[in-house]
């Protein structure tokens, strides 16, 4: 306990924290993205924590929330009622929330994990009830965030998931509200018109492209699987128009396709081509997962799910994985721009590649920002902007580090990636109308 009072002082001391008047969250004018109350873009970096209530000691919730904080996570998702029917200590839930609050980071509570509702431990009552439980308990805290759902398709009982939605905004009107769907699905499919619904959210899943497998009835083509991208699209096609992020992409470190351990596991340029693509295809934020973190896998544990071993690695160990300490640079990123500006900007590319040579693109009034995942050559059109004049700059996603590239004239031209140490690096490329003088000077000393 010494310890864990001793983190919760420095974080004090180290954190600029949210002020108490601005920890509320709504959506933005344009249904586009998430802000706080004062108006300022919320960009939502999550990480995946499902076990957090259930497998951790106190101590070990502090270890894991001052981590999270340094990497600038500000939302953790956690599953309340395990998929087993297991229900946490409710103080130590309370301490969670308590925890995170002093790191800046809200929770993002899967009320009741799926398995639990189709395997009928939960009816539309019994869930009117938890509901109001619910938001008894926690609805007086500022920093709660709401997902009904947990890895299951909108239409298994969804008279279920309707009452614990509505009993949770009877009495709790100030928290955001969302729904976690089954793998290559999402929320707005059966819920966009719902009054609960405050933005949607999908999950890719963890299947590369060769493994559609027996899902035959997922609404994607054959060989999109990684194409995460798609869904903001589909998502943005219903009405009303309503924010959407990526809740569920693949895991680093878990195998390929989920179930089997032999298979390759998804590594960290995985974690940002799924980030990167989704973000600039308009998605008001992402999460993160990873295998041994969102089980916690204890040191020495023997016993864990999709290949996962603490004999192997622990849940301590994997906080040091290199694509969990490399989506802060994404954050840093969209955080530099202003979100009221940013759009999906796929005109810009001339000739587009698919799957892993698919280069995204995103713009604002005089900006625009381009993700190049294979490092290929590709073409600009550059015309699109009214400037004369444009100036180039390149960001690495691993290390945030900023080049000056050159000025370039408004015409469609060739972009030449540049590997550094002879590597076929992913590269961010950051388009600036050369007349912003004050959006250049702010890039020249940036710390993405």
């Amino acid at each position: 306990m010494k310890t864990c009072i001793l983190t919760t002082l420095i974080s004090l001391l180290t954190l600029g924290n949210v002020s108490a008047e601005n920890w509320q969250l709504s959506v933005s004018a344009n249904n586009r993205y998430l802000q706080h109350a004062d108006g300022k873009p919320f960009f939502w970096l999550g990480d995946t924590g499902w076990l957090l209530p259930h497998k951790l000691s106190r101590q070990e919730i502090c270890q894991y929330l001052d981590d999270c904080r340094q990497n600038e996570f500000n939302v953790v998702q956690v599953q309340v009622i395990k998929g087993d029917g297991a229900r946490p200590n409710w103080r130590k839930m309370d301490f969670i929330v308590r925890e995170a609050r002093q790191r800046g980071i809200y929770i993002a509570m899967v009320a009741v994990w799926g398995s639990v509702v189709k395997g009928g431990q939960m009816d539309a009552s019994q869930a009117a009830e938890y509901g109001r439980f619910l938001a008894q308990r926690y609805g007086k805290y500022r920093n709660i965030i709401w997902l009904m759902g947990g890895d299951i398709e909108g239409n298994v009982y969804p008279e279920v998931w309707d009452s614990l939605a509505t009993n949770i905004k009877r009495i709790d009107h100030t928290h955001l509200m969302t729904y976690h769907p089954r793998g290559r699905t999402f929320s707005a499919k059966w819920f966009n018109n719902r009054k609960w619904l405050d933005f949607n959210m999908f999950q890719s899943g963890h299947r590369r492209y060769d493994q559609r497998g027996r899902d035959k009835y997922y609404p994607i083509p054959d060989g999109t699987e990684e194409d995460n991208f798609q869904y903001v699209d589909s998502c943005f096609s219903y009405k009303p128009l309503r924010p959407v992020l990526d809740g569920e992409p693949s895991y680093e470190n878990i195998p390929q396709g989920l179930h089997n351990p032999d298979e390759p596991r998804w590594t960290d340029s995985d974690m940002r081509r799924y980030a990167y693509w989704s973000v600039f295809a308009g998605a008001c934020g992402h999460t993160y997962g990873n295998n041994e973190i969102m089980q916690f896998i204890g040191n020495g544990e023997a016993q864990g799910a999709y290949g996962a071993n603490g004999t192997q690695k622990s849940w301590q160990q994997a906080l040091a994985d290199p694509g969990r300490r490399q989506m802060k640079h994404l954050r840093r990123l969209m955080e530099f721009f202003p979100a009221d500006e940013i759009r999906p900007a796929q005109e810009l590319i001339l000739n587009n590649g698919v799957r892993h040579e698919r280069v995204a693109a995103c713009r604002g009034s005089n900006f625009a920002l381009i993700y190049n995942y294979c490092n290929l050559d590709y073409m600009v059109d550059f015309s699109l902007f009214s400037s004369l004049q444009l100036s180039i700059y390149t960001m690495s996603p691993v290390t945030g580090k900023l080049k000056y590239f050159g000025d370039v004239s408004n015409m469609p031209m060739s972009m030449l990636s540049e590997p550094e140490n002879g590597k076929t690096d992913d590269e961010v490329i950051i388009i600036v109308d050369a007349a912003a003088d004050r959006l250049r000077k702010q890039l020249e000393t940036a710390d993405l």
